[in-house]
């Protein structure tokens, strides 16, 4: 039997609405915004940059210096009506007071920061992407199955037949699927997802409440390598090139991790015990002396915002690229500015234990 037509919402789009073949969805609207996830700063590129300056018990390593409370942001990211976790969850600390990591020199070598400069991982081609949406508490829940269940949460999950993959339904890649229970302020994410109909297969899945602290299990991945929540890290058009404020903490890639990670990460993704590769989780932050001030629009926003929370290593892939939401209204000409910074303007702060 075939389902009623179903309305998509993209920001930034007016496009017909999609049909599809769950026989027992109901008639939903889901509003999608999508994050591309491998051309950074596509489409109009000109312009001119501005000058600037898994199993076991853990076995924590201490590591050495001052102990930080870092402060809640007065703000947080909402998506579907729902605060993206509390205030005081990592995501949201204002991280501008904690202390420089003393290894910070030797994990930005092995981030190849002397060589590198950020690069934004979005933009307005809408052709790439990890796309998420928001759905009502009306959503039907359908069964899901795992690749990985022993680290998956268990279905069934309120994810329509129509939700959005990353790369598009034929997407050879990381498939990822992100999807917010607006009524119940839940988090849905799956890796690797195939609609199979009735519901989803999937590498693995994670789900977590936006209204608590709690972390995955220690070793448990997520629909990230680190264990982490993706929606979380992301960078939105409504914050930064509306609002013109971010006030969380972003997500980005680099090389080559070790084998441990800090929380709030809980995973990690490496066979290596090379203690100066970053393990999953370690933060850095923009330095405060870094001059942002010949940036414009929502480059800017993200300088503050780096800053201010700075960003979680959180997969592996390209060094330094940032993961941000696709719409097509982004200005790749202020995108594009973020191409001038270089990854040495960074510290890594010390947040946390390293857990091998």
């Amino acid at each position: 039997m075939r389902a009623p037509a179903v309305s998509v919402t993209v920001p930034g789009h007016e496009e017909p609405a999609q049909r599809c073949n769950d026989a027992g969805m109901r008639l939903l609207v889901l509003t999608v915004v999508a994050v591309l996830a491998g051309c950074g700063g596509g489409g109009s590129s000109g312009g001119t940059p501005p000058a600037a300056g898994f199993g076991g018990a853990p076995t924590p390593t201490p590591s050495p210096g001052a102990s930080f409370t870092p402060a809640p942001a007065a703000l947080g990211p909402m998506v579907g009506g729902c605060r993206v976790f509390p205030a005081d969850n990592p995501w949201n600390t204002d991280i501008s007071a904690a202390p420089v990591d003393p290894a910070s020199a030797a994990y930005l070598g092995a981030m190849n920061a002397a060589t590198t400069n950020l690069h934004p991982d979005f933009g307005s081609n809408p052709t790439y992407g990890i796309p998420y949406g928001a759905v009502p508490s009306t959503q039907p829940f359908v069964p899901v199955t795992f690749d990985d269940p022993a680290e998956s949460d268990p279905g069934p999950y309120p994810i329509p037949a129509n939700a959005p993959v990353e790369g598009g339904p034929g997407a050879t890649g990381d498939r990822h699927v992100l999807v917010v229970d607006s009524g119940n302020c839940k988090l849905y994410e799956m890796y690797a997802s195939q609609y199979v109909g009735p519901g989803w297969h999937a590498g693995s899945g994670a789900v977590f409440d936006l209204s608590s602290d709690a972390l995955r299990p220690d070793y448990w991945t997520s629909a990230d390598a680190a264990g982490l929540p993706i929606l979380a890290g992301l960078v939105r058009y409504d914050e930064a090139a509306q609002n013109g404020e971010i006030d969380h903490a972003l997500r980005f890639t680099v090389h080559a991790t070790q084998r441990a990670f800090i929380h709030p990460a809980t995973h990690y993704a490496s066979n290596s015990t090379d203690p100066t590769l970053p393990p999953m989780g370690l933060r850095v932050r923009l330095k405060a002396a870094y001059d942002i001030s010949g940036f414009t629009g929502a480059s800017h926003a993200l300088l503050v915002a780096l800053k201010r929370f700075g960003m979680f290593v959180a997969d592996n892939g390209s060094d330094w690229y940032i993961t941000g939401a696709t719409d097509t209204r982004w200005n790749d000409n202020e995108l594009n500015q973020l191409k001038s910074v270089p990854a040495g303007a960074f510290e890594v702060v010390q947040t946390g234990t390293i857990i091998h």
